[in-house]
């Protein structure tokens, strides 16, 4: 959904919709596929000017990676899950590409609006994570290497943007959540992915992508089930970092 003004808001990895020439060769069960997508994360993009919510699972096509790996083919590609019952035929294969190049032909129009309309925009690249992948009986992975929101930032050019990304991170930090504070920390799971270094590469002056990814404390990795409370919370907390990121971007424009 396009809004008025510069602050987009994307969950890319929300979707869950198979093609059903793709379902029909996956191996993978709906709850295996759901364990390794982003669940609920499309829900937090309403506190965006314009929203970008990807409906196809990352396993027909993942629109966070290079276009010569968005297709997952053989278990290393994907966290060593067996994904197809037979290999996937040039034609699926095509027209997974062709939505990709759809993807980022849209993207490119949305974002070159922006530009012309603001000068700058601000891209909130929203994902999730798992800790808990031993199984649901097992430990859950150490806190010590995995925040509750790791901010990756190794795609943005810190020299243009480092204040305003600061203060993104300083706000969050800061925010009341349920009177407590969040565990946010830069580039200890994840530095950024393939869309967040597109947007640097094709709207260098203009854009600033944060990839923000939440550790999945808001839900259930093994049954999907959510925390309706962890959810309003985490997207309360995310929508009060949008006047500092504003104002940043008006002292940019004004300089």
């Amino acid at each position: 959904m396009r809004g008025e003004g510069p602050i987009v808001v994307t969950a890319i990895h929300d979707g869950h919709q198979l093609r059903p020439e793709v379902a029909r060769i996956m191996a993978l069960s709906e709850d295996e596929r759901l364990r390794e997508e982003d669940p609920f994360t499309g829900g937090w993009t309403s506190i965006g000017d314009t929203q970008i919510i990807g409906l196809r699972s990352r396993f027909e096509v993942d629109l966070n990676r290079p276009r010569e790996k968005a297709v997952y083919i053989n278990p290393e590609d994907a966290w060593g899950l067996d994904v197809w019952k037979s290999r996937p035929s040039d034609i699926i294969v095509k027209q997974s590409l062709s939505d990709y190049d759809a993807f980022y032909r849209e993207a490119f129009n949305v974002f070159s609006e922006l530009e012309k309309h603001y000068g700058h925009f601000v891209v909130f690249d929203l994902h999730s994570y798992n800790h808990h992948r031993l199984g649901p009986d097992k430990p859950y992975d150490s806190p010590e290497l995995n925040p509750e929101v790791n901010l990756g930032t190794g795609t943005i050019n810190m020299e243009k943007w480092g204040p305003l990304v600061n203060r993104f991170m300083n706000d969050l930090k800061t925010y009341n959540y349920n009177s407590g504070k969040l565990d946010v920390r830069e580039n200890i799971k994840f530095r950024g992915g393939q869309f967040s270094r597109w947007i640097h590469e094709n709207f260098p002056q203009a854009g600033c992508s944060i990839s923000v990814e939440f550790k999945k404390f808001f839900m259930k990795e093994w049954t999907g089930k959510p925390d309706p409370k962890q959810l309003y919370l985490i997207k309360q907390a995310l929508e009060s970092t949008i006047p500092g990121v504003l104002e940043e971007l008006k002292q940019m424009t004004e300089k």
